[in-house]
């Protein structure tokens, strides 16, 4: 059981969804993530287990590597769809309860930008550390943040944005739901944003990437 679950990690780290996926050429032919987490399942490993042994550190030394410049976007794309595909087949336990979650993260661009590659490596990064995410897409405005937080309280958000011409509807999103819901712990993130733009609109938190998130996190669930 300990091997599947090592090579698990392995294959998310690498990247490798399935058998048909060719990345990476090492590993042709080869299961993936989502043929392991079905012989995981089938061996009796727990899918808590599957998910605290072999995803979260996968994408915990994913994360690092980025952090660190040792890996770039294509490579964290592959693993985020790796893990994905493991994901897809725990899914089930998630929405039975048997899988228990750290919380749940409510995530999207803000309003007038459509630009998702930063957010979805995000979205992929707190999912794969045990969070339950709620992704509402791209040009989000105010109301359907405050709309998902309703539904899902005490849910962390993050907004996303990467054009500069869009930072003053982050502001405005961020003023809106502190408004209605002052107790929600607000991430920005994106290219043009930092910690002192943070500051400045009243968000809780600012990281360069998605690792940051995922370390933020962390710390408030201790």
């Amino acid at each position: 059981m300990a091997e599947l679950l090592e090579k698990l990690l392995e294959v998310v780290e690498l990247g490798k969804a399935d058998k048909n996926s060719p990345y990476p050429p090492a590993l042709k032919g080869q299961d993936g993530a989502s043929e392991i987490t079905i012989q995981a399942l089938e061996a009796g490993i727990s899918p808590q287990a599957i998910l605290e042994t072999a995803l979260v550190p996968a994408m915990d030394h994913v994360g690092k590597k980025f952090s660190e410049n040792k890996i770039f976007v294509p490579q964290m794309l592959m693993s985020a769809r790796a893990m994905g595909a493991a994901m897809v087949q725990l899914k089930p336990f998630f929405t039975s309860g048997e899988i228990k979650t750290k919380g749940t993260f409510i995530i999207g661009t803000v309003k007038g930008d459509l630009h998702d590659i930063g957010k979805n490596l995000v979205a992929m990064m707190v999912e794969g550390s045990g969070w339950s995410v709620i992704d509402l897409g791209v040009d989000v405005p105010s109301e359907k943040y405050i709309q998902a937080i309703k539904e899902h309280p005490g849910a962390v958000v993050a907004l996303s944005a990467l054009l500069t011409t869009t930072m003053v509807n982050m502001a405005q999103i961020v003023t809106d739901i502190k408004a209605e819901l002052p107790e929600t712990f607000i991430f920005i993130g994106g290219a043009p944003v930092n910690n002192e733009y943070c500051k400045k609109i009243g968000a809780d938190a600012y990281t360069p990437d998605p690792q940051g998130v995922v370390e933020w996190l962390a710390k408030l669930v201790a």
